[in-house]
């Protein structure tokens, strides 16, 4: 592909996981990248300028209003400009919906649905005025299905859905394209975390998913990647594109999968 000379691209939460792998795609394909997470994405940073690349990176809190106003300022004041956003950046809450507290639940929604928003808001006033640019949220299957156990991460991401439809509609007739990649299970930092509770293992999700395995960040990634080029996905706006290796396309009762394979 094509380098993209010149283009800057922001991806949040890019210290681990989908985010980390979506900043080192971006900067293979050519973009500047500006990293922001919750603490330094130093070992991110250092893989793409060891590269001879250019990134930077912010540490500070998406769900804050005032720190996501300094850092597109600073970014600004950096690059000139930000023809993509990735809003990755988010947080797992596996909890029965009757013991999920209400401090717990809007925390979730503040960092998965509220963060996001502001990040496209005060991106996408620049690539209003320029007339251009692709925001890609990375939402979940979580947010196109219900899954137990998970009341305040899945309305969130159904949320964050509803989000993506509602900016594409707005701004598509002016420039910006807004989609979402639903991500089904990944081998990351997030997953181990969630399997040390107890609440599932490695079997329980690959006998469930037709490829029968989990995806890589790198899955997520290249899919984020082509939504974020015009050249690639010009004409594609306000779309929720499950990378789930066919989680949600299947219907089947589990000794039915189990018997294709």
């Amino acid at each position: 592909m094509a380098a993209k000379h010149g283009r800057t691209a922001v991806v949040t939460g890019g210290a681990q996981g989908i985010g980390r792998r979506t900043a080192e795609v971006l900067s293979e394909r050519g973009y500047r990248v500006a990293i922001i997470d919750l603490h330094a994405a130093t070992e991110t940073l250092n893989a793409i300028t060891s590269r001879g690349a250019h990134a930077t990176g912010y540490a500070g809190d998406i769900a804050d209003e005032a720190t996501v106003s300094r850092f597109a300022r600073q970014v600004f004041d950096s690059f000139g400009q930000a023809d993509v956003l990735v809003n990755n950046a988010g947080i797992s809450l596996i909890s029965p919906a009757e013991q999920t507290t209400a401090s717990d639940y809007r925390r979730v929604m503040e960092v998965n649905l509220v963060a996001p928003f502001l990040l496209a808001r005060a991106f996408g006033e620049k690539m209003l005025q320029a007339g251009a640019g692709s925001i890609v949220n990375v939402a979940s299957v979580a947010g196109l299905l219900g899954i137990s156990d998970r009341a305040a991460y899945n309305a969130s991401k159904h949320g964050l859905i509803g989000l993506t439809r509602t900016l594409a509609a707005e701004w598509g007739g002016r420039g910006v394209r807004v989609n979402a990649v639903c991500p089904g299970w990944v081998k990351t930092e997030m997953d181990v975390a969630d399997q040390a509770g107890g609440s599932y293992t490695d079997a329980d999700i690959t006998s469930r998913i037709p490829m029968a395995r989990f995806a890589t960040p790198d899955d997520i990634a290249k899919a984020i990647a082509f939504l974020a080029d015009p050249e690639e996905s010009g004409f594609i706006n306000g779309q929720a594109i499950a990378v789930d290796g066919g989680w949600s396309s299947d219907g089947s009762w589990e000794s039915l999968r189990l018997r294709k394979r």
